[in-house]
């Protein structure tokens, strides 16, 4: 007996999931994207998406840390809708990721990756990556929610569920 049995294929939600608690901790950089060295929200999201997929799909221009400003209004919400699945904010799950606007109204400036029923991770400004409560002012900027796509792999990643030996 090897000691372990192998169950149900792991989903692309919870392999998101998974990914994102280990970027807790990584502090806040403006435009970054490395694990344990920097990143911002959307350098977040393109850390889960290197993981999950290999090279990003686009270059990223370099974008100003003033999020009132609408310079970029639109930008991020189009390369959502380019590379993600689209789907309806009620339904999201958590490994999703949700997209706000700073300001009630304004274009989408803010990512996060659903952790649970009223929790998100996400690169706090000037901070580090964290999970905190999915709060009422966070719920009245929602502007969309978008799953990753499935990785395209021969042998997707399994739960292994650990038998007792003793």
């Amino acid at each position: 007996m090897s000691g372990f049995r192998r169950t149900k294929p792991v989903s692309t939600r919870a392999r998101v999931l998974m990914e994102a608690r280990h970027w807790i901790g990584t502090p806040f950089r403006h435009q970054a994207s490395r694990l344990g060295a920097g990143c911002d929200c959307l350098g977040l999201l393109r850390g889960i998406w290197r993981t999950l997929h290999g090279s990003e799909p686009q270059a990223i221009p370099a974008y100003g840390r003033d999020l009132s400003s609408g310079a970029h209004d639109g930008e991020l919400l189009a390369a959502a809708r380019d590379h993600f699945r689209e789907i309806d904010k009620q339904a999201a799950r958590p490994g999703d990721v949700l997209l706000f606007a700073v300001e009630p109204g304004g274009g989408t400036r803010h990512c996060a990756v659903l952790s649970q029923r009223g929790r998100i991770i996400h690169a706090y400004w000037h901070r580090s990556v964290c999970e905190t409560a999915l709060t009422p002012w966070w719920r009245r900027r929602l502007i969309a929610a978008f799953a990753f796509p499935d990785p395209l792999e021969a042998d997707p990643i399994e739960e292994v569920t650990w038998l007792n030996l003793s």
